[in-house]
């Protein structure tokens, strides 16, 4: 048992708990210990733009996680994998730097029952706060912050069809997802940008804490699985972890925050005594404090594909493998250009099938055909993939405990198509992206439609059961431990994030967001860690 004590210690080393771990320690001199479970650095691979791609089905810095059995999916229970790593999401992920919509922050706000705490307006200064843009620098943009934020190092000719094809559809070109407005077509950002000679991954454990590394303020372990909060007397004091094969405690001397994630801070919770009473109860762990919406009301976005082959030669396949591989790399090398550059998912179309002006749903190009093996035999070949991925679901899934066992991973039901607006609005984005395919520069490019197909182009059931048998996760989930006012019985936090029921302790991660954002949710997750820093800060002056 460690004798040293800290100001804060923080469950979970992902993106937003090394966000408040630097403002806190740096700007706000308090002292920090962060509990990771993965290791301290992934590899040198991964810190090139296009290495994750050698890890996406790998559990090497992944946690996978198998959903129970869908039956709305025939039965299916798709893997909803998480990272394991210092940095978290941002140090395995695609990249993508997206912030979502005006209202989906405004509405954060309206139903914690005020006008600007958590809104789009208090969100923005942390937004442009963090951010290191080197493109944008406006109101709606930094170029101070520590996260490095660029355009891809390298376009594909097929992404550039994507360009035109959507503008030939009646879509307007947008320079900036993240400025004044998200709807229309263009490239996507990405955490990444030029360290040294090479263009590399901005993840939170280098933007964040490698500028600290000499800080005697910060201590991070890692490899430290932690397994309960320890709470006396109503108030959080610290967390037992595991290490090395011994368990050890640790203690803090402000607060205790928690930030293991979606899935496994509801996990954390629970086993802590926290959640609903009766589920508590039936895996005989003492309640500390009855909370019901713990673990409840989980968003993902999810996404179903199109795909189809080309005629010739087209964007990224087999550009991993053999003399290809060897030619990219050096190019890399020699000139930080090429395919190494980019991440391959370039460019998105965000749109409303309905015609709305608010988008619902956000179309990712894929300059290759991408196949699951538990979709499809095809092989991948020369080819586009176009995802159509739900911005706000309606559904909502929960995450439930094994077992009392630490070791367990929790039981998570993602509930994709829960709802059947979610299922409408999937069919008619497919139908969209079909389109796409059938007009100029595609339209003469295009060989065949592997995914629908079009033997089940207008048969609405056909396409609901290819929607069952394809629909994946867009790794994006939040809402087990969200944040409501005190008259919602199933919010878990409160607008400053602390926990109902006990002292002391909050929660930093997605897990609080009370609707899901609609983008990709890493940097939300870092603004939610800034954010946080201003509320520890401004409760703890004295």
């Amino acid at each position: 048992m460690t004798t040293k004590t800290y100001d804060f210690i923080i469950a979970g080393g992902g993106s937003a708990a090394c966000v408040a771990a630097m403002r806190l320690v740096r700007e706000f001199g308090f002292s920090v210990l962060i509990l990771e479970r993965g290791p301290a650095r992934t590899s040198a691979l991964m810190a090139m733009p296009a290495g994750y791609m050698k890890y996406l089905a790998r559990d090497t810095f992944l946690e996978m996680h198998k959903t129970v059995p869908q039956p709305q999916l025939g039965g299916r229970a798709p893997i909803v994998p998480v990272a394991k790593a210092l940095g978290g999401g941002s140090a395995v992920n695609a990249m993508v730097y997206m912030r979502g919509q005006k209202e989906d922050y405004d509405g954060w706000a309206a139903h914690l029952g005020n006008t600007h705490e958590w809104s789009y307006e208090d969100m923005l200064a942390h937004f442009t706060g963090i951010e290191a843009n080197r493109r944008l620098n406006d109101r709606y943009h930094g170029i101070s912050g520590n996260l490095r934020v660029s355009d891809p190092g390298h376009i594909s000719e097929t992404t550039e069809d994507f360009l035109l094809a959507a503008q030939g559809l009646g879509h307007a070109y947008n320079p900036d997802f993240n400025g004044i407005r998200q709807n229309g077509v263009g490239i996507m950002q990405h955490t990444f940008a030029r360290w040294g000679r090479y263009n590399k991954r901005s993840d939170a454990k280098r933007a964040f804490l490698d500028p600290l590394a000499s800080n005697e303020r910060l201590d991070i372990v890692t490899g430290a699985r932690v397994e309960r909060i320890l709470i006396e007397n109503g108030r959080a004091v610290g967390f037992a972890y595991a290490q090395g094969g011994e368990t050890r405690q640790v203690r803090a001397e402000r607060e205790v925050l928690v930030a293991s994630g979606t899935y496994n801070s509801a996990k954390l919770m629970m086993l802590s005594g926290l959640g609903p009473a009766e589920h508590l109860a039936a895996h005989d762990i003492p309640v500390v404090a009855d909370l019901p919406g713990v673990g409840q009301d989980l968003q993902d976005h999810h996404e179903v594909p199109v795909i189809a082959t080309t005629k010739g030669r087209s964007g990224y396949f087999g550009q991993d493998k053999g003399w290809p591989m060897l030619r990219n790399g050096l190019q890399y090398l020699l000139f930080n250009s090429g395919p190494v550059t980019t991440t391959g998912i370039e460019a998105c179309l965000f749109f409303d099938p309905d015609g709305g002006e608010r988008p619902t749903i956000q179309l990712y190009c894929a300059p290759i055909v991408y196949l699951d093996r538990d979709v499809s035999a095809a092989k991948p070949t020369w080819g586009v993939t176009f995802t159509s991925c739900l911005l706000r679901p309606k559904a909502r899934g929960s995450v439930t405990l094994r077992s009392a066992d630490p070791v367990d991973q929790p039981l998570v039901d993602c509930n994709f198509f829960g709802d059947p607006e979610d299922l409408r609005l999937t069919i008619a984005a497919l139908r969209h992206a079909r389109e796409l395919l059938a007009v100029a520069p595609f339209k003469t490019k295009i060989a065949e439609e592997l995914l629908p197909g079009a033997a089940i182009a207008a048969d609405s059931e056909a396409l609901t059961r290819y929607c069952g048998q394809t629909v994946k996760t867009n790794y994006h989930p939040v809402g087990t431990l969200r944040m409501g006012p005190d008259v919602d019985p199933m919010s878990v936090v409160d607008a400053r994030l602390r926990v109902r029921g006990v002292e002391n302790l909050r929660v930093i991660d997605c897990s609080v967001m009370p609707t899901i954002v609609s983008g990709n949710t890493n940097a939300p997750a870092m603004a939610i860690g800034s954010k946080a820093a201003n509320l520890l800060a401004a409760d703890h002056a004295s």
